[in-house]
């Protein structure tokens, strides 16, 4: 059986996306990746070279005034040397952001992730999970408690530290992790038939 390579490349301002970073890690983990955290603001040309032999890349920020994070730009325009070969062709590639607000246009960093995979002819993975708390039995411990699609999103308050991102949001993440493994198994499998 084919070990699938998950890379996750994120950045980080405060704490609270790298938590979930270190959370989608071990959800692709304990369904049998072989597993690297890039931070994008501190890539390697060895970590570029990691990205470029995995069979998934997750990205990961936070977002700021509506979209990914100044630093994860820097990295996404970086990428343009792989464009040009179409080096990531066919890898699968999957999101998670974090805001301060409930929605906090999260949904928008989600989709610069998606249209960044689809310029690279990757495909996207999405959540694959129904919303939560939508409902009179639900309740903010749900999975995917904030109701998004394309990706894992979390809700951290501005005035709260990493250790305040919310447990269902954190469950939310590990599962998108689990996912991404679970696909790219498929996909890896194929490949080798």
């Amino acid at each position: 059986m084919t070990t699938p390579v998950v890379s996750i490349a994120y950045h980080s301002g405060y704490g609270h996306t790298a938590v979930l970073a270190e959370t989608v890690r071990a959800g692709a983990a304990d369904a049998g990746a072989e597993v690297h955290l890039i931070k994008v603001d501190e890539i390697t040309d060895e970590q570029w070279e990691t990205l470029d032999r995995s069979d998934a890349i997750v990205f990961g920020s936070p977002t700021y005034m509506g979209t990914a994070s100044g630093a994860f730009h820097v990295f996404a325009e970086a990428t343009s040397k792989r464009w040009f070969g179409q080096d990531w062709k066919d890898k699968l590639a999957a999101g998670f952001t974090n805001s301060g607000s409930k929605s906090g246009d999260k949904l928008h960093t989600l989709q610069f992730f998606q249209i960044l995979a689809a310029q690279h002819g990757m495909n996207w993975i999405n959540l694959g999970l129904h919303p939560g708390w939508n409902n009179s039995a639900g309740s903010e411990n749900d999975l995917n408690r904030l109701g998004v699609f394309a990706g894992a999103a979390a809700q951290t308050n501005v005035d709260e530290g990493p250790d305040a991102v919310h447990k269902s949001d954190l469950a939310t993440a590990e599962h998108l992790g689990r996912r991404v493994t679970e696909t790219a198994r498929v996909f890896t499998r194929g490949r080798a038939a």
